[in-house]
């Protein structure tokens, strides 16, 4: 895939940097609140402009602040993220006068010598359009007075950009990159297993609680395949969650389940699995997408003390309801099999899209009804007549019977297992539909 242009978004806090990220992108991706510093990581997608595509990137806000013991790890990479792009939109806030601290942001980010444009937010009316001179001080030719709430002007500023977007080449790869969702509680690790995977410290990482906020796309290449790494805030009980900044962020980790390709759940080696884990495995197997697991720090578990089958046992044994999940021993501190959670979730995606023949099924329905009949849920035999795969993400199948009964949930069980054997569905749910024929 050929590596597209970075558009990055800067400014203060609350000067509504994640509004305008959404806006452009087209949908609610960056988390937006009234409080400050909803935004931490950089929140990148790839966005659209009339065919043209390119990374639009999201920043923390460029700002110290005793409120939040991470503000100046949240500056500097805003300012990475700053010396990494291609376009630089700075935003301020319509609503208040130019800051001095705002001017000498301005003039250091011009340094950078890149495209610079100048986006005053919260013109809501053409009266507040007429007041912004005073951000004339900055120098600037063009300033794009916009709205990006209520939309106004937005066309401007789009069509601005759209210019300095290449047109897409004849070999440019059509396909989307692969999502993967690294989800679980907090403190696993989500973040520095990224940052591994990227090769540099991406994505901030502290031993506080809650440091993720915002679920962060960070786009990858690998062997001209691309990929994009969704790292998510720990997935808690609201009712522990420190403010409402947390709690939006479980929220919208869990939406970032349903929307992803393939889920890779984290657990921390030195103890799993928690009842926390056991209510992640059950949202991301709820979803219907191709799931592994991978255990980090596995180079803290003292070796000579317990074989990787004994995690292995403990792990199926406590979470029996995702056994089809690929297992994987990891360290994102030493980088010990981390690029393997790249070439799994890629197995397992196929997995969930294969689609197998209906005279496949029923040849397999014929061996099953002669050596394990069907059991229904009120404990008596019935005969599955014929069965055909309705779907993929997840395998979806539909079985022909001569009543409405259900199977029983043991037997469900069992017939699900010998289906992902015989056609290797491994890595992805697998959904049972019955109707009486």
């Amino acid at each position: 895939m050929k590596k597209l242009k970075k558009i990055v978004i800067v400014g203060f806090p609350n000067v509504g940097k994640s509004t305008l990220f959404n806006r452009l992108l087209r949908e609610k991706k960056s988390l937006v609140h009234s409080l400050p510093g909803m935004t931490r990581d950089q929140v990148s997608a790839v966005c659209s402009l009339k065919s043209k595509k390119f990374v639009l990137i999201d920043t923390g806000g460029f700002f110290d602040t005793l409120e939040d013991p991470l503000s100046s790890q949240i500056r500097n990479k805003a300012q990475e993220a700053a010396e990494m792009a291609d376009i630089l939109l700075f935003v301020l806030d319509g609503k208040r006068d130019l800051l001095p601290a705002e001017e000498e942001l301005f003039l250091s980010l011009r340094k950078l010598n890149k495209p610079i444009f100048v986006v005053v937010n919260k013109i809501d009316s053409p009266s507040e359009e007429a007041k912004i001179g005073d951000f004339f001080r900055l120098g600037e030719e063009e300033i794009f007075a916009i709205s990006a709430e209520h939309k106004i002007n937005l066309e401007i500023l789009e069509q601005t950009l759209q210019e300095l977007i290449p047109s897409p080449g004849l070999d440019e790869e059509k396909s989307k990159p692969l999502q993967i969702a690294l989800v679980g509680r907090v403190n696993v690790g989500k973040s520095s297993i990224v940052n591994r995977l990227c090769g540099e410290e991406k994505l901030i990482v502290s031993e506080i609680p809650g440091t993720t906020r915002d679920s962060t796309d960070t786009l990858i290449y690998r062997d001209k395949k691309a990929f994009s790494l969704v790292d998510t805030a720990g997935i808690r009980k609201l009712s522990r969650a420190q403010d409402k900044r947390e709690k939006a962020s479980i929220i919208k980790a869990k939406k970032d389940i349903t929307r992803a390709d393939v889920i890779c759940m984290i657990m921390d080696a030195q103890e799993f699995p928690t009842r926390q884990d056991s209510a992640v495995a059950h949202l991301s197997r709820e979803s219907g997408k191709p799931m592994i697991v991978a255990l980090n720090k596995w180079d803290l578990i003292q070796k000579g003390t317990r074989t990787s089958e004994d995690f292995k046992n403990r792990c199926y044994t406590k979470l029996d309801f995702v056994n089809y999940a690929p297992l994987l021993f990891v360290s994102a501190l030493s980088g010990k099999r981390v690029i393997k959670i790249l070439d799994s979730a890629e197995q397992v995606y196929m997995s969930g899209k294969k689609r197998v023949g209906t005279s496949q099924l029923n040849n397999f329905l014929i061996w099953v009804n002669e050596h394990h009949p069907a059991l229904s849920k009120k404990r008596t035999r019935m005969k599955i007549k014929y069965m055909t795969q309705k779907g993929i993400l997840p395998p979806t199948f539909i079985l022909f019977t001569h009543s409405q009964v259900s199977l029983a949930p043991s037997y469900e069980r069992f017939f699900t297992r010998l289906l992902r054997e015989k056609f290797d569905f491994w890595g992805t749910p697998i959904r049972l539909v019955l109707r009486k024929n």
